[in-house]
């Protein structure tokens, strides 16, 4: 492979928002999801099983990686 080549990101992770508890996740070949933090890596092991979540070359995050919005039982 060229060294040179970018990857494409198997899983790309949106824009963090604050007006949300999700954050939009795109899986290749499945499209995007809103996703909260603890569906995350279930739902990215059901699309890619041996896929580590750590893998920033094929797990992308737009930005603040790993973080979610705030939430809390009881709010819309």
């Amino acid at each position: 492979m060229d060294a040179n080549k970018a990857v494409e990101p198997l899983v790309e992770i949106a824009d963090f928002r604050t007006d949300s508890r999700y954050r939009l996740v795109h899986f290749k070949g499945a499209g995007w999801k809103p996703l909260a933090p603890e569906e995350f890596e279930p739902e990215l092991k059901q699309h890619f099983p041996d896929l580590d979540p750590h893998d920033a070359q094929l797990v992308r995050w737009a930005d603040r990686p790993w973080e979610w919005p705030a939430w809390r039982p009881g709010e819309a």
